[in-house]
């Protein structure tokens, strides 16, 4: 079965505990979320599984931003998720490399108004592994939307993490309904 891996807003602004939206950053620390995905990143490249990186953010003049989003209402306030800013840049500890696709999203679904979908028809793609955080938000979302697009779901527990270990472990009973939840162990053996 023909898989890629997507990994999910592995950004500054919101993996970095320092950063000011970064409400999910210390789980994510604790958790070495980034070392889990980069594990999961070699095996896909090992077995010529396409690498997709999504990341969140908006032009300089948030022009995206959904105005009214409760969610996304401080963006430009606090100057996160700025397209021109360091706050986008990708993990420095996370491995992308020129090959992998970069996909840029303007809300939570890394299917909604992107070229995810057409990226993964043109590879042939049936079963998407998934990173990333939030687990709550990012994860939930992008599970959710390739489940209703027919895709095998599979998502990388230890490579996700929340605004606490509570709220994780939540999302991930909730994806169980929809996903395969699971360990790195566990995706090694595909």
């Amino acid at each position: 079965m023909k898989t890629a891996l997507l990994t999910l807003d592995y950004i500054l602004d919101i993996v970095d505990p320092t950063r000011p939206a970064a409400r999910c950053g210390a789980h994510a620390a604790e958790r070495g979320v980034i070392d889990e995905a980069n594990r999961a990143i070699a095996l896909a490249r090992s077995r010529g599984w396409p690498v997709i990186h999504v990341k969140l953010g908006f032009s300089p003049s948030y022009i995206e931003m959904p105005q009214g989003s409760p969610f996304f209402s401080r963006a430009a306030a606090l100057g996160v998720f700025n397209l021109e800013g360091e706050g986008t840049r990708f993990h420095p500890q996370l491995d992308v490399r020129p090959e992998d696709a970069v996909v840029v999203k303007h809300r939570v679904s890394a299917f909604y108004a992107t070229a995810l979908e057409a990226i993964l028809r043109a590879h042939g793609v049936e079963r998407l592994v998934i990173a990333g955080v939030s687990s709550t938000w990012a994860v939930q979302a992008a599970a959710r939307d390739a489940h209703d697009r027919d895709y095998r779901v599979l998502v990388l527990e230890p490579a996700c993490a929340a605004a606490s270990d509570e709220e994780h472990q939540v999302s991930m009973r909730q994806l169980a309904a929809i996903a395969g939840v699971v360990s790195q162990a566990e995706l090694e053996s595909l």
